[in-house]
């Protein structure tokens, strides 16, 4: 402990901990004593010296707002093979409501109102090994970003942002994830927002005389010419006891796209090549554009304009599944390739997290839910994806989740190419705090929609 003014007392738990236990389990934040009115956290392997550190600013603001807890922008210290260092800045996003992702970035220095931490660590149980920052942050009501660079820190992970977003979803991780759920799950009960798998509805069941077929496969695509022919034929190939047909949604392609699409679509029976009337649709609206066509089937099964099919019986498995499981949603399992379909880290992709009792709860703590994902054409008409190009299809599975069913299949069916023309294989800092600005945002929404729910049947409930 270094002490920063007679207000804070200075804790780093990376370089100052010798008592063994992990430096963000429950045991180790019971132990941290302080007399002061405020407690920093710095959780930098190297970190400046403390007294440098604006822990005045802090305080002040900490005052001024009667915050619980604070954090900052920062600097990042970038070193090369030789030496140089280049700082750049890594700007931060305002904690929401329902920004209840483990993996939320509130950079390596934390700062907290004294009484706030002692109150919450002395609540909180005292296994949890991996979790208890998390924990901790989550009993904070009141968490103030400070959009101001005040410290340094040496970048740690350089890789990039498509490189890391599997994380959470490798099976090395389990111990950390299953955690990281039982804390969200309490979080969830203790606001009146968990839900209940006996509350579910049972999904609508849809007329034989309703839709022209038994299911669509939906490719929304927008220049991707080097790979919409790969996608569209392993549609194409599916091998099926009902019929179906293939929708492409083509946003106005001017690579070659189009007239691929125009020319097969010329042959082939099953596919519809389909133009949206007006540009700019995101992914979300030509979902829309597609569930809203007279061609669209009792089921809409998703497949991206780069990815395949893992064989000729996937959609036949899916359709099957919906009426097994019982759901209105289904997800299954992925596995990550390179362009020419050879496996490559973290290989398969199963999303092992989701359970039949749980996963409708745990969905507001993780960042997707798996592909492909198909579901109800009836409930997309009623609830619409929103017209963006990231997040639609986990808005729509939060909606679909908080009443009925999502079915899983863990099986692969499904080869996600991973390539340079992703939309997300390197994200600079203001795309990627933006997309999970956006998805917090989603959550704080279901969060207040799923405690209302909860009252509504509590009330209900007593008439």
């Amino acid at each position: 402990m270094k002490p920063d003014s007679n207000s804070v007392a200075y804790f780093n738990p990376v370089m100052d901990n010798d008592t063994g236990l992990p430096c963000r389990s429950s045991a180790y934040l019971k132990g941290i004593h302080a007399d002061t009115e405020y407690i920093i956290l710095d959780f930098r392997p190297c970190p400046d010296d403390a007294g440098h550190f604006p822990a005045c600013r802090l305080v002040s603001i900490a005052r001024d707002t009667g915050a619980d807890m604070l954090y900052s922008d920062y600097r990042e210290a970038v070193y090369d093979a030789a030496g140089g260092c280049v700082l750049r800045n890594h700007p931060l996003i305002d904690c929401q409501k329902g920004a209840l992702r483990d993996d939320f970035d509130f950079g390596p220095v934390l700062f907290f109102r004294t009484s706030s931490f002692r109150k919450a660590v002395s609540r909180m149980p005292g296994h949890y090994r991996y979790g208890g920052l998390y924990a901790l942050r989550l009993m904070m009501k009141k968490i103030v970003h400070v959009n101001e660079y005040l410290y340094t820190a040496v970048a740690a992970d350089l890789r990039k942002s498509g490189e890391k977003q599997f994380d959470y979803v490798d099976p090395r991780n389990r111990d950390v994830q299953a955690e990281m759920e039982e804390i969200c799950t309490e979080y969830l009960k203790a606001k009146g927002a968990w839900l209940d798998p006996v509350d579910r509805k049972l999904p609508p069941v849809s007329s034989p005389d309703e839709f022209p077929v038994r299911a669509s496969v939906i490719i929304p695509v927008y220049n991707r010419v080097n790979t919409i022919a790969d996608a569209v034929r392993s549609a194409l190939m599916q091998e099926c006891p009902f019929d179906y047909n293939v929708i492409v949604v083509d946003n106005h392609s001017d690579d070659g796209t189009t007239e691929f699409l125009s020319g097969l679509a010329s042959t082939e029976r099953k596919l519809v090549h389909l133009v949206p009337d007006r540009m700019g649709l995101g992914i979300g609206g030509c979902w829309n554009y597609a569930v809203d066509s007279e061609f669209c089937g009792e089921f809409a099964v998703q497949l991206d304009s780069d990815d395949v099919y893992s064989s000729a019986t996937v959609l036949d498995r899916i359709v099957s599944e919906f009426s097994r499981q019982g759901c209105a949603m289904l997800v299954g399992s992925y596995l990550m390739t390179d362009f020419a379909m050879e496996p490559i880290p973290p290989g398969v992709i199963d999303h092992r997290e989701w359970t039949d009792g749980n996963g409708a709860n745990n969905a507001l703590r993780i960042n997707g839910l798996g592909a492909p994902r198909a579901f109800r054409t009836s409930l997309l008409r009623q609830f619409r994806f929103p017209d963006t190009s990231y997040g639609e299809d986990y808005a729509m599975g939060l909606r679909i989740s908080r009443e009925y069913k999502i079915g899983r299949i863990y099986d692969v069916l499904y080869y996600c190419r991973r390539w340079k023309g992703n939309s997300d294989a390197d994200l600079d800092i203001l795309k990627l705090n933006a997309n999970n600005y956006y998805k917090d945002k989603l959550r704080t929404w279901e969060l207040k929609a799923r405690t209302r729910l909860n009252r509504k049947r509590k009330k209900e409930g007593r008439k």
